[in-house]
């Protein structure tokens, strides 16, 4: 059973996202909160396995809320999908720095909800193609930093999957691409994450683009 905390301050959305994902026989929502102050408590006392967590609330943001939650080992497990209201906002770069898995636009179908969640459940990356692409288009016009000492610690397998899943590819194209089974892909990425201390994988994709294993393509 996939567990679920909604955290929003719009009554309907967590009415309309609780009735929905009720109807599923594999999820349950365990508690609801209107502000990201109340979600931390109930994060903390639920253990869900997905917290979806509006981005702009009163009291506590959803970032703030999730920079808290990223920091507690004991919760370690709890994989936080940021809500928004728009494809991309402003804060999108600076909630994925603070440990969120990816981004839900508030408009979604509820075809696409429902996988999200199972998705995020799973520890997968959950970064639409939409958001992979605009977080690229970010990067080209910033050159990054010098690479981190951390990427030393890549084996060369490694730092090619991390560059093939900074451009949005899941572990299966990343095996067709590299010629390798889904599974020694999944692990060459499991192992970049530890080494470089990524919570997940969008944290992953972050980390490629700023360290320069990974550089946008224009066109």
């Amino acid at each position: 059973m996939i567990r679920v905390l909604l955290v929003d301050d719009q009554p309907l959305i967590r009415s309309g996202f609780r009735a929905l994902l009720g109807l599923e026989d594999d999820i349950e929502v365990v508690a609801e909160a209107a502000d990201g102050e109340e979600g931390l408590v109930l994060v903390k006392e639920h253990l869900p396995d997905v917290a979806l967590i509006d981005i702009q609330m009163p009291v506590m943001d959803g970032i703030e809320a999730t920079r808290r939650i990223a920091a507690d080992p004991a919760l370690a497990e709890v994989h936080v999908v940021m809500l928004t209201n728009y494809g991309m906002d402003e804060y999108v770069f600076e909630a994925l720095r603070a440990g969120a898995a990816g981004f839900l636009v508030k408009d979604i179908v509820p075809e696409d909800l429902l996988h999200a969640v199972r998705v995020a459940a799973r520890g997968d990356a959950l970064l639409a193609p939409s958001i992979t692409r605009k977080l690229i288009h970010r990067y080209v016009a910033q050159p990054p930093p010098a690479s981190s000492a951390a990427l030393e610690e890549l084996t060369s397998r490694e730092r090619e999957a991390v560059a093939l899943a900074a451009q949005g590819m899941s572990n299966g194209q990343i095996a067709e691409r590299m010629v390798i089974s889904p599974m020694t892909a999944k692990t060459h990425i499991n192992r970049a994450m530890a080494k470089l201390h990524a919570r997940d994988r969008a944290q992953l994709v972050v980390l490629a683009y700023e360290s320069g294993l990974a550089a946008p393509r224009n066109g």
